[in-house]
């Protein structure tokens, strides 16, 4: 019989100080000196690329100022609203957008416009690839455009120590280059796997090692 293990524990807030810049010290830099008033600012890269973690970094910097922000995501049923006097309006996964939630984007872009709010966005391709009607890629694309890369894969070692440093995890460099080999590198869904490993260790009272985690793949039918 298993045990089950404990909970880690929240993960912790995506933050400007706990973001790996790595290739986008620009569009960090950016988003650090942001003020109201503005051009809109559109972030786009694949997977990993760090778009949503900056883009709730500057939600909580933005809060912590006092300014009003109003986030929505495809996943966000239409129509939206956003409140009267809000300072940024932060729209995710703008690749995804259906007919109504371009509708919806596209109306809060002009209403909030008007009043002085500023657009931040993200999508997985750059403005001019968007598969949304015309005036909203041209409003998302005319302000500052910034392409995220992925990590490279030093960076992304750094990124899975210093999370296993906080959960007081001993990753070693084998079980390291098993992940990077095995697994997509993208951060996100390294982090989702050191998760997983992380929880069989706990389960199964035994340290984190190669043929730990070759043994939690086979059980999963991932062997």
């Amino acid at each position: 019989m298993k045990q089950i293990p404990l909970a880690i524990g929240p993960e912790p807030a995506r933050t400007f100080e706990n973001f790996l810049p790595g290739a986008n010290a620009g569009a960090l830099a950016h988003l650090l000196a942001l003020a109201p008033g503005a051009p809109p600012v559109y972030l786009w890269g694949p997977p990993g690329s760090g778009k949503t973690h900056l883009l709730q970094a500057f939600v909580q910097q933005a809060q912590q100022h006092g300014e009003s922000t109003a986030w929505f995501g495809a996943g966000d049923a239409a129509p939206w609203q956003a409140p009267e006097h809000s300072d940024w309006l932060v729209f995710d996964d703008c690749q995804d957008f259906d007919a109504a939630r371009q509708q919806a984007a596209f109306s809060l872009f002009v209403d909030t416009a008007g009043r002085g709010a500023v657009v931040v966005a993200a999508g997985s391709v750059p403005p001019v690839d968007l598969v949304v009607r015309e005036d909203l890629r041209t409003r998302l694309g005319w302000g500052h455009v910034f392409a995220l890369s992925p990590l490279a894969e030093p960076e992304v070692r750094s990124a899975l120590r210093r999370e296993a440093d906080r959960r007081g995890t001993f990753l070693s460099d084998e079980v390291m280059d098993y992940l990077l080999t095995r697994f997509a590198r993208d951060l996100k869904h390294l982090m989702a796997q050191l998760d997983r490993l992380d929880e069989f260790s706990l389960s199964t009272k035994r340290a984190i090692t190669v043929p730990l985690l070759k043994q939690m793949l086979a059980e999963e039918g991932e062997s």
